[in-house]
């Protein structure tokens, strides 16, 4: 599945915050290159992209070689909930009834 994100943290920002996430949920880096990462493990493969965009967003693109809704993808969803807590520390995810 392919997730995205747009993020008002700097590319290298988002890909520190994934080279945090990612290894502690089990997956390990591959390939690491100046804006993309590869990731592999029990969960499945992913590849993560970052792109500057419209001058102060960074695009994150989250590439999973997994069929619907696996558990890696609910964990890309998560570090995206991780990168918006980064930006704004002060907002409380609640949940939409």
């Amino acid at each position: 599945m392919r997730h995205f994100y747009r993020s008002h943290l700097a590319p290298a920002d988002v890909l520190a915050a994934a080279d945090e996430f990612f290894p502690a949920i089990g997956l390990s880096p591959h390939t690491t290159a100046p804006r993309s990462r590869t990731y592999s493990g029990t969960l499945g493969s992913l590849k993560l992209s970052v792109r500057a965009e419209g001058g102060h967003y960074a695009f994150v693109q989250a590439d999973t070689d997994q069929m619907g809704e696996s558990r890696l993808d609910r964990n890309v969803k998560r570090f995206f909930v991780e990168l918006h807590r980064r930006e704004d520390p002060s907002h409380a995810v609640t949940a939409a009834y």
